[in-house]
């Protein structure tokens, strides 16, 4: 049996390997990466990297999990971005957020993150050119929309969606402390902590005061200061604030996902399981929803999500969001809007990008 110095000799040559093969990758990116600047091409290409994760998948003799797989070549991707163009990435601040952890998870550890207070001001950052991406939430699947997002999507027009990201929010019990009976009060943001009474209650902690915080990443700065304190916040947040965790996924509801969108300028490219968002503002008579809604069971497209926004600027009158299985450059995807504009309804298209749930 070979001793534990012969099998790390093995992996320190198969480690220079790997090295040596990604030194060669980043060339072939850095070539591509100038071909790209010099024609206007986007840097980040949804649909390539799904691809070249769909075949990784689905190779033969694969000792990796899916999981593991994506989460190596997520973060060489992000590397790969900011080799042929440094990445600035806007997102709903502050850092330590959810929408922080969702970022980074797409766009790696080395990119330029932006926080901002609002999810209007990430729009802004976009529209204005000072970010070339931004991440914001659209949806939870306990709370619902985020309506910011619905109506800044309408807003911007010239700030597209280019890919969603779903991600599960768990939250953890953090503290500096070594034992719970030392903890005199408890930071976190109110959803945070409602969203965890069970826990509570099992580990006779409910009666503890809880002090109220505008983030789950701001109650864990303060419980990082605060001996006597414990936060109820992200992985990222306690990471970042180096608050040892006592206590992983203590949410109630362990089926918590919420849903965020990466914006930014460009069209992605049609490919497999794409997924439109649109808004979509039907004639103002008896059965116009329903007409249009007809339109596509009638091309055989399903629709995902349906949801009503009133318009701001006139009274009681609504726009839809919609999201549906396509790309807008699809035959039948094409069909509904030239029907759909002859029936005097407005069509908004809001972005199409890779369908995660496909």
């Amino acid at each position: 049996m070979q001793s534990i110095d012969e099998l790390r000799v093995g992996i320190d040559k198969i480690d220079d390997q790997v090295l040596s093969l990604l030194n060669q990758r980043m060339e072939f990116v850095k070539k591509i990466g100038e071909l790209k600047q010099s024609s206007g091409t986007a840097i980040y290409r949804p649909e390539r990297e799904r691809a070249i994760l769909s075949r990784l998948l689905n190779a033969k003799d694969n000792k990796l999990s899916k999981e593991a797989i994506e989460a190596i070549y997520l973060e060489i991707f992000a590397v790969s971005r900011n080799l042929e163009m440094p990445q600035k990435v806007a997102f709903l601040g502050p850092i330590g957020t959810y929408t922080h952890q969702a970022a980074e998870s797409r766009f790696g550890a080395m990119s330029n993150y932006i926080p901002l207070a609002t999810i209007e001001a990430v729009f802004k950052e976009l529209n204005n050119g000072e970010a070339k991406y931004g991440v914001v939430p659209t949806e939870n699947n306990t709370e619902g929309a985020v309506g910011i997002t619905l109506d800044c999507l309408g807003k911007y027009e010239n700030v597209k969606i280019v890919a969603e990201i779903y991600m599960d929010i768990h939250h953890s019990f953090v503290s500096i402390s070594d034992s719970l009976k030392d903890i005199k009060k408890i930071y976190s943001h109110p959803q945070g902590y409602n969203q965890c009474r069970k826990f509570l209650d099992d580990h006779g902690l409910s009666d503890v005061p809880f002090i109220p915080t505008k983030s789950t990443a701001q109650a864990a700065l303060l419980a990082s200061k605060d001996s006597a304190s414990a936060a109820i916040c992200s992985k990222i947040a306690a990471h970042i604030n180096n608050v040892p965790i006592m206590f992983d996924t203590i949410e109630d509801n362990l089926a918590n996902r919420t849903r965020f969108f990466v914006l930014s300028d460009f069209k992605n490219a049609r490919s497999e399981h794409n997924k439109t968002s649109i808004l979509a503002k039907t004639d103002h008579r008896p059965g116009a929803l329903v007409e249009l809604l007809s339109m596509f069971r009638n091309e055989g497209i399903n629709i995902t999500k349906l949801e009503s926004r009133p318009i701001k600027q006139k009274d009681f009158k609504t726009v839809f969001y919609i999201d549906f299985e396509g790309h807008i450059d699809d035959e039948n995807v094409k069909r509904i809007l030239e029907l759909a504009n002859k029936n005097h309804h407005e069509i908004h298209w809001l972005g199409s990008y890779i369908n995660q749930q496909g």
